[in-house]
């Protein structure tokens, strides 16, 4: 009986796997065919359409409550809708990634290629740290196109289908990708101990992490992004990705490569890790205070 149950499941899973990549690949398919600020309208409208509907967008409004206090209920709405537009133009943006490789110089307002530069050719490893500001997805492009190769971490769809999809979609970025897991943290070092160079969204909650201030609160952040600089002496580069007003042809985001944040030690190993991910949260807390429709509000930053 368990068997047969057990059978039943995998066979939904299967069936329901396939329905959902159809509709998955129809859409991309019709996207590819707009061009590139018409495949965003598309996805912002329905991000603005489908986001403030869902059970989620309670817990993005409570979290904007607690984050920004000092904003009125008004304005909290206001940035929880952008905040789903921007969601969708990003997700119907995937399509064009390799349209906007294509015409880099035309789409994208470059700040700081120097930076990158310099950590390419240091002969040292270095990490390059960003945000879910944006399309996130233009801060790896940068650094390819820079001639920066980055590994990244990488959590697959739990659909197959859905995820050779967007391993198609991510091609250009040219990254070496380590799944999501146990064995992540292994490749990042195995990277950076061969003097290569390692991309970390780093306001992803991590469960295995430290308890970091972030808005004000305890956010669990992955420590192995200061825990690696300090132990290799490597420099964070920070790049900062933000959605410029659309015009037909022109910059779609600009991309800001910052200068090196070098940590230091400060006694031990514990209280290194935790100053260096402190002065790592600041700077994305201010970047999303900026911005504060362009961040991902959905994500499970804190416990709630």
């Amino acid at each position: 009986m368990a068997n047969h149950s057990r059978l039943r499941r995998a066979f939904s899973r299967t069936v329901g796997h396939r329905l959902e990549a159809v509709a998955v690949y129809l859409i991309y398919g019709v996207l590819s065919l707009l061009p590139v600020e018409a495949a965003s309208s598309v996805g912002a409208w329905a991000g603005r359409t489908v986001g403030p509907r869902l059970r989620g967008h309670a817990k993005v409004l409570r979290r904007l409550e607690r984050a920004m206090p000092e904003l009125t209920p008004e304005q909290r709405r206001a940035i929880a809708r952008q905040s789903w537009e921007n969601l969708g133009r990003t997700m119907a943006e995937y399509p064009h990634i390799k349209t906007i490789s294509a015409q880099w110089d035309a789409r994208i307002e470059m700040v700081g290629a120097e930076h990158l530069w310099a950590l390419r050719d240091d002969g040292r490893p270095g990490i390059c740290i960003t945000a879910h500001l944006a399309n996130w997805e233009m801060a790896a492009l940068a650094c390819h196109k820079m001639g920066l190769p980055l590994t990244m971490v990488y959590r697959a769809p739990n659909n197959p289908w859905v995820g050779r999809l967007l391993a198609r979609a991510r091609g250009p970025l040219q990254g070496f990708l380590v799944p999501k897991g146990r064995e992540s943290a292994r490749g990042l070092m195995s990277t950076i101990r061969g003097g290569g160079h390692i991309g970390v969204l780093t306001d992803q909650k991590l469960n295995e992490g430290i308890p970091v201030p972030f808005f004000g609160r305890d956010a669990m952040t992955g420590a192995f992004t200061a825990d690696l600089a300090l132990r290799y002496e490597a420099p964070i580069v920070p790049v900062r990705v933000t959605r410029l007003p659309a015009t037909k042809g022109g910059p779609l985001f600009r991309v800001e490569a910052m200068a090196p944040m070098v940590l230091e030690k400060a006694g031990d190993r514990a209280t290194g890790t935790f100053a260096g991910m402190a002065r790592v949260n600041a700077l994305l807390e201010s970047w999303v205070r900026a911005q504060p429709g362009q961040w991902m509000w959905s994500h499970n930053r804190w416990p709630d």
